[in-house]
């Protein structure tokens, strides 16, 4: 699901368009599950994945990079300055607190 890179890491994303609430609902298939609001459409759902990932991990929207599956929902994303550690942390602590507040 995160691998290192040479700059950071590379993350396997699930997208689930159109969700209700946006954010990290967990994962699936080896993959994060990031569900979105906004539709695959003219690359809105590309431009949340971006941002969301990016306020999650506490880097700029430049440091992620979506290197694969534009028009899918598997994509594979680089980001830039983090660690897989600290990447790893922060997503369960968001995942955590997605799903806590489902209940």
């Amino acid at each position: 699901m995160i691998v290192p890179s040479r700059d950071g890491v590379v993350i396997d994303v699930r997208v689930i368009p159109r969700a209700s609430r946006p954010g990290p609902a967990g994962a699936r298939d080896g993959a994060l599950l990031l569900r979105l609001q906004a539709p695959p459409v003219d690359g809105a759902a590309n431009a949340e994945v971006v941002g969301i990932l990016a306020d999650l991990l506490g880097v700029p929207r430049r440091a992620v990079t979506i290197l694969s599956g534009h028009r899918s929902r598997r994509k594979r994303i680089a980001v830039t300055g983090v660690t897989v550690d600290a990447a790893t942390r922060q997503l369960n602590a968001a995942a955590r607190a997605f799903t806590r507040k489902d209940s």
